[in-house]
């Protein structure tokens, strides 16, 4: 994850005194998609130093902000490489760079530019002037799906040591032998968990915008509750005995908690989440999931007690 280009100010192509000035964050993922957007064109690239983020992300967390952009210009002597005096800023740049006090810091202007780096030649071609249509942030499909193999390795790596445990603690105590129960409870623990990893990091970003609710957390509870029963309930159709009846609710409780928690990573992910926002909905859903999941993983131990059950 580190992955930062060395601050400062960059030629794309060759350019002259009279070149725009792009700015941008030293994430080397959006300083290349940058230079891949302007194929063909002379610009000079001011490239902030926001820890590694990308401007959006920086622009909330105040890394890609007023101070760092005043301190870079003064730092690469932007004013005596060009003639003019305008900085082309991202609009997603825009929560962390108050443009008057840029303006009067430097005497540079700040022009804001569009939301998609790859609508940049065409906005230089209008005289820096944004369509409507470049003013707004679209989240399809595709944009949600791209995100899903990150948040698929963030779960898994956590969780394979604790699937790793369930297996062991499954096969303990089964009259019929140990790997009877490795294969039966340690299997079907992994499943739950499987599944409700597969709910929380793909199916709700998937799905987003056609779940219920408003919180990321009830978002991926309503997702993975169903995703997590089906799972368990094709693992173990005949839930007659008391012991899989037990195992089952537990895993369903431990399930629904971890799909709501891993959903809740998405919303650093989001369009349209809020530092606040998030702060609210963790301090109600975090207790309740750590809460579903202790009373899930004690029904599951206990029922390793009950007749039938294993220990």
């Amino acid at each position: 994850m580190r992955y930062a280009v060395v601050p400062g100010l960059y030629a794309l192509g060759s350019p002259d005194r009279n070149a725009p000035v792009l700015v941008t964050a030293n994430y080397k993922m959006t300083f290349d998609r940058l230079r891949r957007a302007v194929p063909g064109i002379d610009a000079w690239v001011l490239v902030l130093d926001t820890d590694g983020i990308n401007v959006w992300c920086a622009a909330g967390k105040g890394t890609f902000g007023t101070d760092e952009l005043v301190r870079r210009i003064a730092d690469t002597s932007l004013d005596q490489v060009v003639d003019h005096r305008q900085l082309i800023v991202p609009q997603l740049g825009a929560p962390g760079v108050a443009a008057h006090i840029v303006a009067r810091r430097t005497g540079f202007d700040v022009i804001w530019g569009p939301v998609m780096a790859e609508d940049l030649p065409a906005f230089l071609a209008a005289g820096c002037e944004a369509s409507p249509e470049m003013r707004r942030k679209r989240f399809p499909l595709r944009e949600r799906a791209v995100l899903i193999p990150v948040e698929l390795v963030g779960a898994a790596i956590p969780l394979l040591p604790i699937m790793a445990a369930i297996l062991l603690l499954g096969g303990l105590g089964r009259s019929q032998g140990y790997w009877v129960g490795v294969v039966d409870q340690g299997i079907t623990g992994v499943l739950a968990l499987a599944a409700a990893a597969f709910a929380g990091t793909a199916l709700t970003p998937l799905l987003l915008p056609w779940l219920p609710g408003r919180a990321f957390a009830v978002k991926g509870a309503v997702i993975g509750l169903p995703v997590v029963l089906a799972t368990l309930a094709l693992r173990s159709p005949d839930i007659g005995a008391q012991w899989k009846s037990l195992e089952m609710v537990g895993w369903l409780l431990v399930g629904t908690a971890l799909s709501a928690f891993l959903a809740m990573n998405f919303t650093g992910a989001s369009t349209y989440t809020s530092l606040s926002g998030v702060r609210k909905e963790m301090r109600f859903a975090v207790p309740l999931q750590i809460a579903a999941a202790i009373v899930g993983l004690i029904m599951w131990l206990g029922s390793l007690w009950l007749p039938g059950g294993g220990l």
